[in-house]
């Protein structure tokens, strides 16, 4: 089965959710036999990134660099070069690219979606392109052959705003074995279980300036708060994080981390906070506690629906209430068993290989139809 796989920046080792599910989804279809391309945007790689990783072909098309319109006239050239290529499945991930599903099907393509969250939500957009992206939704659901969704919150929606039915995978997680290395935490001064982490893009939605001002109000002389994501120092928020953290010697800007640097930073972590405003399932509270962290998460359906104890939930921007479990938990350290009852829990309910087999049945089922 021929697929190729569009609305993504590329992969491996860039940073998104949307990148990393495709990353650990599609070698494992690759060893179910399934033949994948990968469209990746050019600019948004490195020139020294593989062309064939993993038996996974990536074929680099151009796009803009404006954000906004970088993934709106990527994903149509992919398209384009789908009605050429005639893939078997034309699988399309998040409602943004989704835009672009009836002129895959007008192509007479076999089209499949992945709903990873409704991004419209996000913060940083405006007017305009949340107009674009509801429009991304609507179409992506009513136009594609069939439906994947990560969660029953977006499962939900999509019944309720396009009477449609829709298939649902969750992300996935790998459990990997706990790296005996403290090479990162050498490399930024860190003290193994003295220091709490959160994992994504520096974006507004991500509410790390709440986490900044929580840690700050915990008053945890002992512990350092570490923000792993890519900097770009010529956005605004950027700029305000590093403002806002300023001659603060306990908090520390990692940039983006990959491989064992970021196996070695969560590894050895005291505390996983993910603080945001949206999310879809979120890949990197799982990931967290697939090395057997306690998580603190905000109170919003995505992440309730991971069902951590509720003790580990915060209301949304409540920054007295973080302050205060993040205070609470660096006083009551788990042990080895409680991080390993932790870790066999997410690999039975997260686990990739189930993902990917139900994935082909999806599309098989495309297919059929």
């Amino acid at each position: 089965m021929k697929v190729m796989v569009i609305g993504l920046r590329g992969i491996p080792s860039i940073q998104g959710g949307v990148e990393t599910h495709v990353e650990h989804l599609y070698p494992l279809l690759v060893k179910l036999g399934c033949d994948i391309e990968v469209i990746a945007r050019s600019g948004s790689i490195p020139k020294n990134n593989p062309n064939l990783w993993e038996g996974i072909k990536i074929r680099r098309l151009w796009s803009p660099k404006t954000t906004g319109v970088e993934s709106f006239v990527h994903t149509f050239l992919a398209v384009l070069y789908a009605a050429i290529k005639r893939p078997d499945i034309l699988h399309i991930h998040a409602i943004g690219p989704a835009i672009m599903t009836p002129l895959a099907r007008i192509f007479g393509l076999t089209v499949v979606v992945t709903h990873h969250g409704p991004d419209y939500d996000r913060e940083k957009w405006g007017a305009g392109a949340k107009k674009i992206l509801y429009m991304g939704e609507k179409w992506g659901m009513k136009w594609s052959n069939q439906r994947i969704v990560i969660s029953k919150v977006i499962q939900k929606l999509v019944v309720d705003k396009y009477n449609k039915e829709s298939v649902l995978i969750p992300n996935g997680v790998s459990v990997n074995k706990i790296p005996s290395t403290y090479s990162s935490l050498d490399k930024f001064d860190l003290t193994a279980g003295k220091y709490a982490i959160q994992v994504s893009r520096l974006v507004p939605e991500k509410r790390q300036l709440d986490l900044i001002q929580a840690f700050i109000q915990s008053e945890m002389p002992e512990w350092k708060l570490v923000l792993v994501g890519q900097l770009k120092p010529t956005e605004s928020y950027t700029q305000q994080l590093l403002s806002e953290i300023k001659d603060k010697k306990n908090i520390v800007l990692t940039d983006f981390q990959s491989g064992v640097a970021l196996k070695e930073l969560l590894a050895h972590a005291g505390i996983f906070v993910l603080p945001s405003s949206h999310e879809g399932l979120p890949i990197a509270m799982l990931e967290a506690l697939s090395f057997g962290l306690r998580v603190i998460a905000s109170d919003i359906p995505a992440n309730l629906e991971v069902e951590l104890p509720e003790d580990q939930y915060f209301s949304l921007g409540d920054i007295k209430q973080l302050a205060e479990l993040l205070q609470h938990f660096a006083n009551k350290p788990l042990t080895s068993n409680d991080k390993q009852i932790i870790r066999d829990w997410v690999e039975k309910r997260y686990n990739w290989r189930t993902i990917s087999k139900q994935t082909l049945s999806v599309y098989q089922n495309a297919i059929d139809k």
